[in-house]
Order: structure tokens, then C-alpha cells, then sequence
């Protein structure tokens, strides 16, 4: 078992800046790639930026790509999610999610750990 807690979420101004911190407890971080999903309100649970085991590559959402940063510290077991020039349209719960291996890494079913989620909104 993976245990996953989020915090940093908040209220932000359109244009502002966040940071979402997702600490990891459980089996061995470093074995997993990590990523950050969002959901709005009566909208499905959507990609926002994966990290692979080593953190030498990253993807991201198109709406995210430039804004958005995210991070590992296998030493820490932390990943994070910088959010930068952030949108009222970024507005929903950010969850933090676990997986060994995946097919689709944009698919939320194939995580196998998520956290209970973080509120970010972005007021314009």
C-alpha cells in the first residue's frame, strides 16, 4: 500500500501562483511514477502532469503545458506541482496519484494510489 496526502491548495487570483505538495508514505516512492489529475465540478477526472521514477522526464497537459511544473524527492517522498499564471478554468480538486507502470499514462483508471484530494480556486 501507497499512502498519499495532499495539502497547499487555497483561493488565488486569477494570474497568481500555487504550490501542491503530495507526501507519499507506504512501499518505496521510488518505485512508482507519480502524477497530479484535477476535477471540476461535474467533470471527469483529468490529467494534469506525470513524473517518471528517476524524475528525468515529465509530460504534461496541454492547458498546463509552461504554467505548470512538477517535481520529485525520492530522498523526501514528495511530489509537487508549482502552479504558475493560474486561470479560473484551473479551478477543481488536484489529486496526487500512484502507479508502478502504466499503458495510457493519461488515464486515471490505471493509478492504483490516490490521495484525497486538494481544493484549488482560482477567482477571476
Amino acid at each position: 500500500q501507497v499512502q498519499l496526502v495532499e495539502s497547499g491548495g487555497g483561493l488565488v487570483q486569477a494570474g497568481g501562483s500555487l504550490r501542491l505538495s503530495c507526501a507519499a508514505s507506504g512501499r518505496t516512492f521510488s518505485n512508482y511514477n507519480m502524477a497530479w489529475f484535477r476535477q471540476a465540478p461535474g467533470k471527469e477526472r483529468d490529467f494534469v502532469a506525470v513524473i517518471i521514477r528517476s524524475g528525468s522526464i515529465t509530460y504534461y497537459a496541454d492547458s498546463v503545458k509552461g504554467r505548470f511544473t512538477i517535481s520529485r524527492d525520492n530522498a523526501k517522498n514528495t511530489v509537487d506541482l508549482q502552479m504558475n499564471s493560474l486561470k479560473p478554468e484551473d479551478t477543481a480538486v488536484y489529486y496526487c496519484a500512484a502507479v508502478r507502470s502504466w499503458e495510457n499514462m493519461y488515464n486515471a483508471r490505471e493509478y492504483d494510489y490516490w490521495g484525497q484530494g486538494t481544493q484549488v480556486t482560482v477567482s477571476s
